[in-house]
């Protein structure tokens, strides 16, 4: 279920021996230097570990139930710490809180447990073959979305939208959310009735089925075979003038001009390296004048220097071979195209909302999915992946938007 299984871990690792006192010093000692927010961390040997920073942040707690939750972290960065996770040797009553503790104190922890180098090295070698060139993609995307059309069923909306809502008040159902994101971008798009639109990673086929109920011929490309299947199953919008046609094709292979764009949250799976040819494939697909909607999730520019020169947890274990961009990247890249941004707007407190609420249906689906035969450490890995995530918005890591281009 995973591009690599968990490391093989020892049985618990008991309180023997100096690791114990070496342990507790080094986390104290790591603690004591983070800013931000406040945490709790129970040891093996029942001793607890308290730090509050000197300034604002979430409150954490974290019960450590083997000691080499310690070690992991030391070598492993937040790779070790997910994997450690997974292995059950770490529990916490809020474990988005715990990993926003971290990502509002992410300088620091970078410098701590950045992990040792040898790991980073290796970490990073293996992104770079997962690689988005064309077999590069197609394995990349079977891998996540090739779950199985079942999985996702358990845990998405009716509309089978697996990206962003759009919340148009806190307290409102993630079905009406997603509605409201999808009636947005085809505001965004200006589709008129009989124009010709084309979706570069069209998921389970919902906001195509949209536009095509507003008149437009939408062709969409994917390249999972379960969402391929789940679309073109899907009814056309009763007495619209639009169609949907949806291939198992490459944005790079499609052929001809439409008069509109759209790709949902799909650039994030490209790769730096790939990035040109993007928006390259954008520009030559856009006829003169046409439009193209973008939703991306970005990260913070001042992060990006150092997110790139590692590989975190979200590409060894859930999206292998992406990489995420930042708000200005998008900006240059479609300029170098040809492409000028009208408009751009953000809501990622909308994405952690939408996370969230993923994360408790997921979470309540436990035992269907165990019989489906999703063991506990996957389940604990997609949990800390929904999470991780939900963190990264919350704490303005990350960011999630719609970007408007002219062609």
């Amino acid at each position: 279920m995973s591009p690599d299984p968990l490391p093989s871990l020892r049985p618990a690792d008991g309180a023997r021996g100096p690791l114990p006192r070496i342990g507790a010093f080094l986390l104290r000692r790591a603690l004591a230097q983070l800013p931000c927010g406040e945490i709790t961390v129970t040891l093996p040997d029942g001793a607890s570990v308290r730090h509050a920073g000197s300034e604002p942040g979430p409150t954490a707690r974290v019960t450590i139930h083997r000691w080499r939750t310690v070690s992991k972290l030391l070598t492993g960065g937040d790779i070790g710490l997910a994997e450690s996770f997974a292995a059950g040797d770490w529990t916490t009553p809020d474990l988005t809180a715990v990993l926003e503790f971290g990502a509002v104190n992410a300088e620091r922890v970078e410098r701590l447990v950045a992990g040792s180098a040898p790991v980073r090295l290796w970490n990073l070698a293996r992104h770079g073959v997962r690689r988005n060139s064309r077999s590069g993609s197609r394995r990349n995307i079977t891998f996540h979305y090739d779950l199985g059309n079942s999985f996702y069923e358990l845990w998405l909306d009716r509309s089978m939208t697996y990206s962003s809502a759009i919340y148009p008040t806190p307290d409102a159902a993630l079905e009406v959310a997603q509605q409201t994101k999808i009636a947005r971008i085809a505001d965004l798009l200006e589709v008129k009735e009989g124009q010709s639109v084309l979706e570069i990673g069209s998921g389970w086929g919902a906001l195509a089925l949209h536009l095509a109920g507003r008149g437009a011929h939408v062709t969409g490309v994917t390249l999972s075979q379960e969402q391929l299947a789940g679309a073109k199953a899907l009814p056309a919008p009763a007495g619209a003038a639009g169609s949907a046609d949806f291939q198992l094709k490459d944005y790079r292979d499609v052929d001809g001009t439409f008069d509109r764009i759209v790709s949902i949250e799909m650039i994030e799976a490209v790769g730096e390296k790939y990035w040109p040819r993007y928006f390259q494939a954008l520009r030559e697909r856009l006829k003169p004048g046409g439009l193209a909607v973008l939703q991306v999730i970005t990260i913070a520019e001042e992060r990006f220097e150092s997110y790139k020169r590692s590989a975190d947890f979200i590409q060894r274990y859930i999206f292998p071979g992406g990489m995420l961009l930042t708000p200005s990247i998008i900006a240059e890249q479609g300029k170098r195209a040809g492409l000028s941004l009208a408009s751009s707007e953000t809501f990622g407190d909308s994405y952690a909302r939408t996370l969230a609420e993923w994360r408790r249906r997921f979470l309540a689906q436990a035992d269907t999915l165990e019989k489906m035969g999703f063991d506990l450490t996957f389940r604990r890995i997609w949990e800390y992946y929904l999470s991780y995530c939900e963190a990264g918005f919350r704490s303005g890591a990350i960011d999630v938007g719609l970007y408007k281009l002219r062609g």
